[in-house]
């Protein structure tokens, strides 16, 4: 006990913890339920990602919505290696679920398909077509820069240094997401993706909500967190609208 109120305490003053082994139980259920959803979450939307690949217009479109698939199933290996070390069996973990189930297209927002893995609830819905496909990847890729900002100052310094690695590869899943929607909105697509927006948003809202004060409060002292949902969601909601208006669309 004395030993892990010392390791609070280095943490609270913002210390690192850098191997499996000096790190607190406590700390470590939530450090690895952290990375298990990053990891879910990359493989879930690789998996739903790649079942549009042969939607894409022409060849250029596919050979980006391929790479998107390459690099976020490379990213989720990048964090699994870190379970690993936790005693995660990494050569079991890609096909121990079903990473391309969905739920019903019209299921209600913040419905979680089942509890077989940890990815984000909004992984849960089916993508519609090349356009929704595009819409949600800006959608959720601007999400996930927040999640990601937030993860490069965990006070798990391997995590940490993995997500540097993947921050600019996701930011670039975003960009690229951008540049397709400009150019469906000059092919006369606008309504499509506004009904697409007007799907995925109040979707990708959930990750956002409320976490218990206490909790948040804990994992701060822990240097797991730093920012709140809700200072997460506001600067998501403003990136969000931003994407929008440069594209000439209400977010």
């Amino acid at each position: 006990m004395a030993q892990d109120m010392s390791i609070d305490s280095y943490l609270s003053q913002g210390g690192k913890l850098t191997n499996p082994t000096n790190v607190p139980p406590r700390y470590r259920a939530e450090l690895m339920k952290m990375m298990a959803t990053f990891v879910d979450s990359e493989l879930a939307g690789a998996a739903g990602f790649a079942d549009v690949i042969n939607a894409g217009p022409g060849i250029k479109e596919r050979i980006a919505a391929a790479k998107i698939v390459l690099e976020k199933t490379d990213n989720a290996d990048a964090v699994l290696q870190l379970l690993g070390e936790f005693g995660a069996d990494t050569a079991r973990y890609a096909t121990s679920h079903p990473w391309t189930a969905r739920l019903p297209r019209d299921a209600e927002p913040g419905t979680r398909r089942s509890e077989h893995d940890m990815r984000l609830s909004v992984l849960n819905y089916p993508l519609s077509g090349w356009a929704d496909a595009v819409t949600m990847n800006l959608c959720m890729g601007l999400a996930v820069g927040e999640q990601l900002a937030e993860m490069q100052k965990v006070s798990y310094q391997p995590l940490a240094d993995a997500i540097r690695k993947v921050a600019p590869i996701e930011a670039r899943h975003v960009e690229l997401a951008a540049e397709g929607l400009a150019q469906l909105v000059e092919q006369g697509q606008g309504d499509a993706i506004s009904e697409s927006v007007a799907y995925w948003r109040p979707r990708i809202e959930p990750i956002f909500g409320d976490v218990p004060d206490d909790r948040f409060e804990q994992l701060k002292k822990w240097g797991l967190r730093h920012r709140t949902n809700g200072e997460l969601g506001g600067s998501w909601r403003s990136r969000l609208d931003e994407s929008f208006d440069k594209i000439g669309l209400a977010g």
